[in-house]
C-alpha cells in the first residue's frame, strides 16, 4: 500500500509549458489546498493516516456529526474529506488544525501517482467501450454493424461465462496513473503541474502521491565517478 505523503486536489484542466530548450510540455493542472482535520493512529485504529479536507462549505449542509468534527479540529466547515495513509513517524509530525504546503510535499521532477474518477460516458456498446472491431461491412450486411457477435460456449458449458465482454455503462471507475513526473509547484497560487493526462473530468478530485514504484517519486542523483576511466 502507497504510504509517501500526498495530498487530494481539483482537476482544473490541461495547459502547456515551454522548457529552456524550446520543447513543449503537455501538464494537467491541479489545484491543491488541503488542510489536516484528523488523525489515524495505530493504537487506536490499527493504522496511520491522515485526514485531509478541502474546499469551503456551508454548515446548513452537514450533519450534527460532521460539524461537531470540524468545530474539534477549530477548522471551518469543509466540502471534501479523504484519508492518506502515511507512516506513523510521517503523521507525528503534523498537527491538527494545519495546512499542508505543496512544496513541503512535492518537488519539482519527483515522480508522483495519480488517482482519479475516470469520465462517466454512460451505456455504451462493444465497439466503444472494449473497442470491439464490429462485424465486416459488405456483402449486403444490415444492422449488424456495431454488433458483439457470438456470446454462446455451445454445449459445454452451454452458458454465458463470467466477464464476457459485452454492453453496459462505461467510465465513472477509480483508476490511477503511475510515475507522472511533477513539472513545477506553485505554493503562492497552491498549483501543481503535472506532465501528462490524469483520470477525470474538470473539477473532478484527485489524489496525489509519491511514486509507489519509484520509492516515493524522489529524483536521487547519480553518483559521480571517482578515479581514472579505462578508456
Amino acid at each position: 500500500m502507497n504510504q509517501y505523503p500526498g495530498v487530494i486536489g481539483r482537476k482544473l484542466g490541461m495547459t502547456q509549458v515551454f522548457t529552456e530548450d524550446g520543447s513543449v510540455i503537455a501538464c494537467t493542472v491541479v489545484e491543491s489546498k488541503p488542510t489536516v482535520i484528523g488523525k489515524r493512529t495505530l493504537e487506536k485504529d490499527g493504522y496511520s493516516a491522515l485526514i485531509l479536507a478541502v474546499g469551503e462549505e456551508d454548515t446548513k449542509h452537514l450533519s450534527k456529526a460532521q460539524a461537531g468534527f470540524f468545530t474539534k479540529a477549530n477548522v471551518t466547515p469543509r466540502r471534501t474529506v479523504r484519508e492518506i495513509r502515511c507512516s506513523a513517524e510521517y503523521a507525528a509530525g503534523i498537527e491538527v488544525g494545519s495546512e499542508l504546503k505543496l512544496e513541503q510535499v512535492f518537488q519539482p521532477g519527483q515522480f508522483v501517482d495519480v488517482q482519479g474518477i475516470s469520465r462517466g460516458r454512460g451505456f455504451t456498446g462493444v465497439v466503444r467501450r472494449y473497442n470491439f472491431a464490429g462485424h465486416v461491412q459488405t456483402h449486403g450486411t444490415h444492422e449488424y454493424r456495431r454488433h458483439g457477435g457470438s456470446i454462446g460456449t455451445r454445449m459445454t458449458p452451454g452458458r454465458v461465462k463470467p466477464g464476457q465482454k459485452m454492453p453496459g455503462h462505461s467510465g465513472a471507475e477509480t483508476f490511477s496513473v503511475l510515475n507522472q513526473r511533477v513539472v513545477k509547484v506553485l505554493p503562492e497560487e497552491s498549483l501543481i503541474l503535472i506532465r501528462g493526462g490524469v483520470p477525470g473530468p474538470r473539477n473532478a478530485m484527485v489524489v496525489v502521491r509519491g511514486a509507489i514504484k519509484r520509492a516515493g517519486g524522489v529524483v536521487k542523483a547519480k553518483p559521480q565517478p571517482t578515479g581514472k576511466q579505462k578508456k
